[in-house]
C-alpha cells in the first residue's frame, strides 16, 4: 500500500511537469552557438568603438594643434596691421568661454591710440570697420586666397581713415597674390583702384556695365 501510494504521487508529479521537449538538447546547443556568436560580435563592436574613440581623440588633438598654430599666426598679423592702420595702439585676439580651443569663442580686444583697452563692441563704427579690416587682412596674410570681396567696408570711415585703408590695401596687394574686389561709393577709394566697374542708365530701364582702366 505504501509503495502504491508513492507510485501515485510520482505519477501525479510527472503529469504536472507536462510534455517533454525531445528537441531541448539541440535547441540548447543552438542557443549556446547564437550566444557565443553574439559575444564575439559584442567584443568586435567594443574594439571598433575603442578604435573610433582613439581616432576621434587623435583628430581632436591634431585639430587643437593646428587651430592654436593658425590662431597665433593670425593674431600676430592682426596686432601688426592694427598698429599700422591706427598708427599706434594695440589689439589682440583671445579665445574665451572654454579651456578647449575647439569649443572656445573668439573675442577681439583693441585699444586705439588715446583710448582704454576694450572689446570691439565698445568702439565707434569707424574704429570697428578698421579693426575688422585688420582682422580680414591678417587672415589673408596667414592663408592667402585668390579673390577677396569687400562690400562697403569704407562706408563708416572718414577721408583720413579711407586713405589709411587704401594704403593697407596696397600693401596687401604687394604681399599677396590676392585680387581685391571693392564694392564702394567712396570717391577716394575709387581713385585708388586699378580698374572701375559701374552701371549706367542712359536710357530709362536700360542698364549698361561700364569699365574704366585707371592705369591706362
Amino acid at each position: 500500500a505504501e509503495a502504491a501510494q508513492k507510485a501515485d504521487f510520482l505519477k501525479r508529479d510527472r503529469d504536472q511537469l507536462g510534455g517533454v521537449n525531445m528537441d531541448a538538447e539541440s535547441e540548447a546547443e543552438e542557443l549556446a552557438d547564437r550566444l557565443g556568436a553574439q559575444a564575439i560580435e559584442k567584443r568586435d563592436l567594443a574594439k571598433a568603438i575603442t578604435k573610433l574613440r582613439e581616432g576621434v581623440d587623435a583628430l581632436n588633438d591634431e585639430g587643437r594643434a593646428r587651430l592654436i598654430q593658425a590662431f597665433e599666426t593670425v593674431n600676430e598679423h592682426f596686432k601688426a596691421l592694427f598698429r599700422a592702420l591706427f598708427r599706434g595702439g594695440q589689439a589682440a585676439l583671445r579665445l574665451v568661454d572654454a579651456d578647449d580651443p575647439l569649443a572656445a569663442g573668439l573675442e577681439i580686444f583693441a585699444q586705439p591710440p588715446g583710448k582704454r583697452l576694450g572689446t570691439l563692441r565698445l568702439m565707434s563704427g569707424g574704429e570697428q570697420a578698421l579693426t575688422a579690416a585688420a582682422l580680414i587682412f591678417a587672415v589673408f596674410l596667414s592663408n592667402p586666397a585668390p579673390v577677396c570681396v569687400l562690400d562697403e567696408v569704407d562706408a563708416p570711415l572718414d577721408d583720413a581713415n579711407v586713405d589709411r585703408f587704401c594704403r593697407m590695401l596696397d600693401e596687401m596687394r604687394n604681399r599677396t597674390n590676392t585680387r581685391f574686389i571693392i564694392i564702394t561709393h567712396n570717391p577716394v577709394t575709387m581713385s585708388r583702384m586699378d580698374r572701375l566697374f559701374g552701371g549706367t542708365m542712359r536710357e530709362r530701364g536700360v542698364s549698361k556695365l561700364v569699365s574704366v582702366d585707371l592705369n591706362a
